[in-house]
């Protein structure tokens, strides 16, 4: 079964592209980094999409950022990282259709790689947002920088720094704008591609100079926050071995903020 499943509406030019790791809370390992990008390479291409839906299988994630079991080699030097989530974007493969997230269940850490890269989010009511990096020693770097372009910048640094003690609900993302809409118990989907199909509705060529017009209205204070992220995460993530003692060592409780 693969990671990522596509499906496409040629009547009203959605695509619905499925994160399907449920059984893992649809955390991302190399092969479904891989395939990701090449999903939004070929939708690049295909022309009867004119936009996209991104959501998770099961009812548990939406997605919990990247697998902790994939082995990622690091080269031996502070100014440069291999960071596999920083490709599986669509912007960052160059498809600008736009994208609606749906979210159902937990959305953290690298899953706001995706969500970054979102023009918006509909998400249902069990939704929660949380980055644990903090928590487990690691700096949240991209992660933060992607949140500053749809948060306060408050709601942001207490998500980034609270780590997993607190987790942010449907309602509270809803109120502080990162969520556009709160659809009931698994609706956020259908409530999504309904959105989609109101945009692939209208002229192709409009829609997509608009979506890059909002890209780049924020691209210049992503771009330098993005420039500083690898020196911080090298000066600032503990080592590996306290890493996996901190993430072992988690608290399972957590506080829900409404």
């Amino acid at each position: 079964m693969s990671s990522v499943l596509v499906s496409a509406d040629k009547d009203s030019g959605v695509a619905v592209v499925t994160l399907n790791r449920p059984g893992r809370l649809n955390a991302i390992d190399l092969e479904m980094a891989g395939r990701l990008a090449d999903v939004w390479r070929e939708l690049r291409f295909d022309d009867t999409v004119r936009a996209v839906v991104l959501t998770g299988a099961g009812e548990r994630a939406f997605c919990t950022g990247i697998d902790r079991d994939a082995v990622v080699p690091q080269p031996n030097s502070p100014y440069a990282q291999d960071d596999p989530l920083l490709g599986v974007g669509p912007k960052a493969n160059d498809l600008w259709k736009p994208v609606v997230a749906a979210v159902r269940g937990m959305a953290c850490g690298g899953a706001f790689y995706l969500l970054g890269e979102a023009e918006f989010i509909v998400a249902d009511t069990t939704a929660t947002f949380f980055d644990p990096h903090t928590t487990y020693g690691m700096v949240s770097a991209y992660e933060s920088v992607l949140m500053a372009q749809r948060m306060p910048y408050g709601e942001v640094a207490r998500m980034a720094l609270t780590g997993t003690a607190e987790r942010i609900s449907a309602r509270r993302a809803y109120e502080v704008g990162l969520v556009s809409e709160l659809a009931p118990e698994g609706g956020a989907p259908a409530a999504a591609i309904a959105c989609a199909a109101v945009i692939a509705g209208h002229p192709t060529e409009a829609v997509q100079g608009t979506v890059r017009a909002l890209w780049a209205a924020t691209e210049a204070g992503r771009a330098q926050g993005v420039a500083q992220a690898p020196h911080l995460i090298a000066l600032g993530n503990a080592a590996g071995e306290r890493q996996a003692r901190l993430f072992a060592g988690r608290g399972r409780a957590y506080r829900l903020r409404e």
